[in-house]
């Protein structure tokens, strides 16, 4: 029965016509309605709440989203009186006035934990929806903003700062720049915008906005509690990531790029020679017969079968990248489109990238199949089952590309099927990830990792990696990575990585280049996964026939060579504490790349640090990141003990210490007595 917020309140000239709504409890959430709109929350997981609003109408189901379908059960209460109404779900009570506005509250002490906030007293509220047509709005949200706040979370970007309170972001997906609408805040909450529409997110001092440029509901996920608190249950919503294979712990050798069989199988069998472990090796773009055909081109590989078998044998694994794109000459291009399985354009033809391919002396228009419709993923994963696992065995893709690389990026002309480009764009990462997860799964593999260049919301459940794209190959490159991988980390996704030593250039000759490519390694064997990728000099043309420099543990000289060859021995001892890391991320949804503050929420100075991590819960990791450092100054947490594992100095926490740092050790700290196999003969 619906109940009205109040009978009549008093109001300043300010607000000579305020919205006065009216409450209900419906099937366990709160639901109030005024002006048109209403707005419902509801219990959705421990101490956690989802909120949807839409103007002129109920909410909607079955929209693009990052949440599971169901819902975890959970008490909650729900309270309606003196013009207010309460939800209250463990931790998290939600307050809503009579106009409509939210405050989320502590339930222990009833302290504000973030809050809505009115762009104006007069107009607009808290919520804005411009009509863009057919039932679309540009949404606006708007909360408070709190002086005190850091904000850390949204993906993977580039612009090299941890806490992310006073940027703009854009909601989109770029090569290197991925877009995660997901916020852990240093006020003890952690928020999902559960919305894939292309917009972005301000955190600016006089107020938090997230904007979607066209969408049909404000749609978002909150729960209260300290950031580990938050990721077990935000992991709990969205999807836990599958057990990581054995084999994916160890050292992936890649490279811009081996051009045929025979030179790749070349690189594997030096690597045996050698006695360095290896677990995996890479086959990247262009060893098709043409893109989207989905199968090898028999010149340059021309016994797929018998490298596999040998492969298998020297216990390295093959990655194969697959590519959502497909040429007009390929020969599953006709069927594609016939059948309405591209990503639609408004106007103009049906082409969103202009890409080199075989047999052709000028790039060609391509187009993306449209991840979004389950028969189009069940067409490619077809494609892909019967060129690669069904005759070869292969089960491991790297998923290049799969932004998708749009050129130009105008998303506002894209079609999909799960809604117009503006709406849904960000989703597609995941739901080519689930392509190859759902189709693995189907055909009984239970060992399933892709590796992806751009992820959303969720890409985690799919048996997703990250990688951080095409970057440079310099120092200050790589400091940027150290938030990088900390604020995925704090988006959902456990399994990410770096191309050690950057993707654009680095010429092996080069002592500065080999410096950078020495301290990389090091920060590359102590990341979640420990991948060498890189174009390197001298590079040739973007086409068929290119391939990069060498890039091989190697391929750097005799001393850098020897280092590099010391941390691949090192991550081959560690791969066990990896594995147990991994399963943690499996079962509790913890990152495995953390920052200090993950571990200890109580220590201030913590949740500060932004170039230093732990690996897992026992390891401190304390990269060198500028060029000719042999010392590298540390933040230690307070409330443990600390030992470097170089020298078994011991610390005791809540200080900064000076180590030495010289070119062949990364600081390394282990947390009250763990015992780990950091040196060659374990202490």
């Amino acid at each position: 029965m619906n109940q009205p917020a109040e009978t009549q309140p008093q109001v300043s000239l300010a607000q000579s016509s305020p919205t006065v709504g009216t409450f209900r409890e419906r099937d366990g959430a709160l639901e109030w309605s005024g002006r048109q709109e209403t707005v419902r929350i509801e219990p959705w997981g421990p101490d956690a709440v989802r909120v949807r609003a839409r103007l002129g109408g109920p909410v909607l189901e079955g929209l693009p989203g990052a949440l599971l379908d169901e819902a975890p059960a959970t008490p909650a209460t729900v309270k309606i009186e003196d013009g207010t109404g309460l939800l209250t779900v463990g931790a998290l009570t939600v307050e809503v006035s009579a106009e409509g506005l939210i405050r989320f509250l502590r339930t222990e002490d009833s302290a504000e934990i973030l809050a809505e906030d009115r762009a104006h007293f007069w107009w607009p509220g808290s919520r804005l929806y411009t009509a863009v047509g057919n039932g679309h709005h540009r949404l606006e949200q708007r909360f408070a903003a709190y002086d005190d706040e850091k904000l850390y979370g949204l993906g993977q970007h580039q612009h090299g700062r941890f806490d992310q309170k006073g940027l703009v972001l854009d909601l989109v997906q770029r090569n290197a720049e991925v877009g995660i609408p997901v916020l852990t805040s240093s006020r003890g909450y952690t928020l999902l915008w559960n919305n894939p529409a292309i917009g972005r997110v301000e955190l600016a001092h006089n107020g938090t906005r997230w904007v979607a440029d066209s969408a049909r509901q404000i749609d978002y996920w909150i729960t209260a509690g300290d950031p580990a608190g938050g990721q077990r249950r935000y992991s709990a919503v969205t999807g836990r990531s599958p057990m990581l294979p054995e084999w994916a712990a160890g050292f992936w050798q890649c490279k811009l790029r081996y051009r045929t069989q025979d030179e790749l199988m070349a690189v594997a069998r030096e690597y045996k020679r050698r006695g360095l472990p290896i677990s995996a090796i890479v086959c990247d773009f262009f060893h098709w017969t043409h893109l989207g055909d989905w199968k090898f081109d028999p010149k340059e590989w021309p016994d797929p079968a018998a490298m596999v078998r040998e492969l298998e044998e020297l216990g390295i694994k093959l990655v194969v990248s697959v590519w959502p794109s497909v040429s007009p000459l390929s020969e599953n291009h006709p069927v594609l489109e016939q059948r309405g399985w591209f990503i639609g354009t408004q106007y103009g033809p049906m082409a969103h990238a202009d890409w080199p391919d075989k047999e052709v002396a000028s790039t060609v228009q391509v187009a993306f199949y449209d991840a979004t419709n389950p028969d189009a993923r069940e067409f490619v994963w077809s494609k892909v089952k019967e060129n690669y696992l069904d005759p070869y065995g292969i089960t491991a893709f790297w998923l290049d590309a799969c932004e998708p690389e749009l050129k130009p990026g105008f998303q506002e002309n894209l079609r999909y099927w799960a809604g117009p480009g503006l709406e849904a764009g960000n989703a597609y990462p995941a739901e080519n990830a689930r392509t190859f997860y759902e189709g693995l799964l189907a055909t009984g593999e239970e060992e399933i990792i892709t590796l992806n260049r751009s992820a959303w919301a969720g890409s985690q459940r799919y048996g997703a990696a990250l990688w951080s794209g095409d970057i440079g190959t310099d120092f200050p490159t790589l400091r940027r990575q150290i938030a990088a991988g900390l604020n995925t980390a704090l988006s959902g996704i456990p399994w990410w990585n770096t191309d050690i030593g950057g993707f654009h250039g680095g010429d092996p000759d080069d002592p500065a280049y080999r410096e950078v490519m020495v301290r990389w390694f090091q920060f590359g064997a102590l990341s979640p996964l420990m991948r060498l990728h890189g174009f390197r000099d001298p590079g040739m043309p973007l086409g068929p026939a290119m391939t990069g420099g060498p890039n091989e543990v190697w391929s750097y000289g005799e001393e850098a060579g020897a280092i590099l060859e010391r941390y691949l021995r090192l991550r081959e001892r560690l791969k066990p504490y990896v594995l147990d890391v991994m399963r943690a991320a499996h079962e509790e949804g913890l990152p495995v790349m953390r920052p200090l503050f993950l571990e200890f929420p109580e220590d201030q100075a913590a949740w500060g640090v932004d170039d230093a991590y732990l690996f897992g819960a026992d390891v401190l990791v304390a990269p060198v990141l500028t060029a000719g450092a042999t010392a590298r100054t540390a933040y230690l947490p307070a409330g443990a003990v600390w030992t470097d594992a170089w020298t078994g100095e011991t610390y005791e926490g809540g200080a900064t210490v000076t180590v030495e740092a010289p070119l062949d050790r990364i600081p390394l700290f282990l947390r009250d007595g763990a015992r780990l196999p950091i040196q060659d003969v374990p202490r």
